[in-house]
């Protein structure tokens, strides 16, 4: 069974001019591959036939199927149905089963049908009309050389429905698709090339239908595991034992999987502990606490937090030594170990969890530069501090300090200590 391709080609100027976020793409690409159709390829473009066509036989050379979206209005400046007319060397006449639809629509909302929206119901004869159920423009769906095109709305709401309804089940019969699965493996406190590392061995064995990706972001990785085949069980147990093989590599660094967000792996493990959290924050400025309370049912773990921004509140709502704050600074793991600690006090939490830094873009020194940080975790029994060196972009700083506060958390309460 061999892979389907597919490009997504979007239509319209206010695409280009970044008027309208092209959501569609991405919302086609998602169900195209539950269905096994391979997007290799999304290509934006704006109101102008010659660049219409000339993105029909660029696609036309790279997929089997060409989905289209947008340019299917009743102005001038819809030119998507004119150009696949041209492109198919297709006459358009008046079709009988869009114009009565059509008529319906209107009618059914008070309207009286216009001339102009009558020439939403003249299609290209050489292709069969999708009925569109929300709206007024018909979608289209060529055939020729084994190859299709469907032309839809770019009306999210409308494309959604006639996908839904219509597109998918007419590709799936007309390839016979095959099965695609996908596995996340979530990971944090090691980086990409690390982990790479560390696993390529187990990589280089993967079984040809399997592959895997590495999707980095701020402080995280993800393993997406990849499988194609026609039995959708048997893949999912060959990725099962994929994985199994794969966990005590790097099982120190997995906090979850198929997208599980690390704030959600720690209010589990707390909940299943039965302990609570509190924070203290200066250069995070809340967005651990906020990070940790976007999580719902929050309330049963986490008491609360400060943000002591400035020395005074430190000393004054945290009770932070003004000896340590004069000698060693704000920025510096002996205040960061009296917040956590103090932190819990304040809140009566089992786990207090503290961060303070040089966010940036200015304020570092030779001794302390931007991007120098310090968080801590303490629960009583046991205080943990780390030290990070970042950049200069202030609002990275904060994601990529939060992250790693929150894996710290994660680590020392899951006794799986570690990092790269």
């Amino acid at each position: 069974m061999s892979q389907v391709l597919a490009e997504l080609i979007s239509i319209g100027d206010e695409l280009l001019y970044g008027q309208i976020l092209d959501t569609n793409s991405q919302w086609i690409s998602a169900e195209l591959d539950k269905i096994g159709v391979k997007v290799v390829r999304k290509t934006t473009v704006g109101d102008v036939a010659s660049e219409i066509l000339t993105a029909f036989a660029e696609a036309e050379k790279r997929a089997e199927a060409i989905l289209i979206t947008g340019g299917l209005g009743p102005t001038n400046d819809d030119l998507t149905k004119p150009c696949l007319a041209e492109y198919f060397d297709s006459p358009i006449s008046l079709h009988p089963t869009a114009l009565k639809e059509l008529t319906h629509l209107f009618e059914s909302r008070g309207f009286t049908l216009t001339e102009r929206n009558r020439e939403q119901a003249e299609l290209p004869d050489k292709c069969t009309m999708i009925s569109n159920r929300l709206g007024s423009a018909p979608g289209m769906w060529f055939e020729r050389d084994k190859k299709v095109f469907v032309s839809m709305p770019g009306v999210p709401h409308e494309m959604k429905e006639m996908m839904n309804s219509q597109v998918i089940p007419r590709i799936k019969e007309f390839y016979n698709t095959p099965t695609i699965a996908h596995k996340m493996i979530m990971t944090a406190g090691i980086g990409e090339s690390w982990l790479a590392d560390k696993i390529k061995d187990w990589e280089n064995n993967l079984p040809s239908h399997l592959k895997l990706a590495y999707l980095p972001s701020l402080m995280k990785v993800r393993l997406r595991l990849t499988g194609m085949g026609s039995d959708k069980t048997k893949l999912e147990q060959e990725m099962a034992a994929e994985i199994a093989k794969l966990l005590p590599m790097i099982d120190k660094f997995v906090y979850g999987f198929d997208g599980e967000t690390l704030e959600s792996a720690i209010g589990r493990e707390l909940v299943d502990r039965q302990l609570t959290l509190a924070t203290a924050e200066s250069c995070t400025g809340g967005h651990i606490a906020q990070t940790i309370t976007s999580i719902a049912g929050s309330s049963r773990y986490f008491n609360g937090g400060l943000v002591p921004y400035q020395n005074e509140m430190k000393e004054q709502l945290l009770n932070v030594n003004a000896a340590t704050l004069k000698k060693h600074g704000a920025v510096s793991e002996e205040t960061v170990i009296e917040m956590a600690n103090n932190v819990r006090q304040v809140f009566n939490a089992d786990i207090g969890l503290s961060s303070s830094g040089i966010a940036g873009p200015g304020g570092g020194t030779k001794e302390k530069p931007v991007g120098l940080i310090w968080i801590a975790y303490a629960d009583g029994h046991q205080t943990i501090t780390k030290k990070l060196q970042l950049g200069d972009q202030r609002l990275i700083n904060v994601q990529r300090t939060t992250t790693a506060a929150l894996h710290l958390l994660w680590q020392s309460l899951t006794q799986k200590n570690g990092e790269k």
